[in-house]
C-alpha cells in the first residue's frame, strides 16, 4: 500500500467517523471509519519505514569481483519524415 492509498483510507475513515450522522441497522459506520483510519495509519507507517528499500532514493550497486552484469543498450533513431 502506498502513501496515497494510506492517506486516502485515513481521510475516508475520518469522514465516516466524524462527519456522517446516519444510523444503519446492519453495521455501525463509525466503527468502519475507525477501522479504515487504523489500517491507513498502519499502511502509512509501513510505507515510511520501507521507503528506502522500495524506491525514492537510488542506491548504486557495487561489485567487488570486478564483473558487472552487462548493461542493456538503448538505441534511439531520430528520423525526419517528409
Amino acid at each position: 500500500m502506498g502513501l496515497g492509498t494510506s492517506l486516502f483510507l485515513v481521510a475516508i475513515g475520518a469522514i465516516l467517523d466524524f462527519a456522517v450522522t446516519v444510523n444503519t441497522p446492519g453495521f455501525n459506520l463509525h466503527t468502519v471509519g475507525v477501522i479504515l483510519m487504523v489500517v491507513g495509519v498502519i499502511g502509512l507507517v509501513l510505507s515510511m519505514i520501507f521507503w528506502g528499500s522500495w524506491g525514492g532514493f537510488h542506491h548504486q550497486a557495487v561489485y567487488t569481483d570486478g564483473l558487472a552484469p552487462p548493461r542493456r543498450r538503448r538505441r534511439v533513431i531520430d528520423e525526419e519524415i517528409d
